[in-house]
């Protein structure tokens, strides 16, 4: 099979298979196999096609796209991602989306900006890669995640809803699906230093493992 082909393949697998094990098919087999057996069965197929992807990702072309979109593309995306990292850093902790976790109090931090942060911060590292169009391999990844962050998002709103009630309808409409960039800022000082110090690190890391200079690392 043609690499590419493979690797849409595989992409198309690892966000169809998350969304019916995560919704739909999540109750019956949670009824027949338990909360572990669940778990376990959820990892071994994400694993599955996580794997796929990368051996289907290592084997495309790279680079076949050359960053059509040139300097431009390439300062868009270093920028795109550092608030990816902000919203990925502050959604660690106090996340309510997360299994187990209380819905209390106002959203503080970057859940002021969205209730979704973690989500938002994939979306804007797959929206960094396509608008710097390097290779088919890279663009179709960053579609699977970006669709996977977005639509997943919308559909944890309906299942916390019908699990939380009320807890989460109010917290909920506090805060936005869609982020209020404006507040971005008020996420606090700290945050973006480790965001930065990580923005700095992975932009460096993608010297060896993406084969390209980004961030302040291609101009300096």
């Amino acid at each position: 099979m043609d690499p590419l082909v493979s690797l849409a393949a595989a992409s198309i697998a690892l966000v169809g298979t998350h969304f019916a094990l995560s919704h739909p098919l999540r109750a019956p087999l949670v009824a027949r196999i338990g909360e572990r057996g669940f778990l376990g069965l959820y990892s071994l197929v994400a694993l599955a096609c996580i794997v796929w992807m990368a051996r289907a990702f290592r084997a495309a072309p790279a680079a076949d796209l050359g960053g059509a979109t040139g300097e431009a593309g390439w300062v868009v995306a270093s920028a795109v991602t550092l608030p990816a990292l902000v919203l990925f850093l502050g959604s660690l902790r106090g996340n309510p989306a997360f299994p187990g976790s209380a819905v209390t109090g106002a959203p503080r931090g970057v859940f002021a900006v969205t209730r979704h942060p973690m989500m938002w911060g994939f979306a804007l590292w797959a929206i960094s890669h396509i608008v710097l169009w390097w290779s088919w391999r890279t663009t179709i990844v960053a579609i699977a995640i970006l669709f996977l962050a977005l639509v997943g998002a919308h559909l944890q709103d309906r299942k916390k809803a019908a699990l939380l009630g009320p807890a989460w309808t109010d917290w909920a409409a506090q805060t936005s699906y869609w982020p209020r960039w404006s507040r971005l800022f008020e996420a606090g000082a700290l945050l973006w230093l480790a965001a930065l110090a990580t923005w700095l690190l992975v932009t460096w890391m993608h010297i060896p493992a993406g084969g390209a200079p980004a961030g302040l690392w291609r101009w300096v």
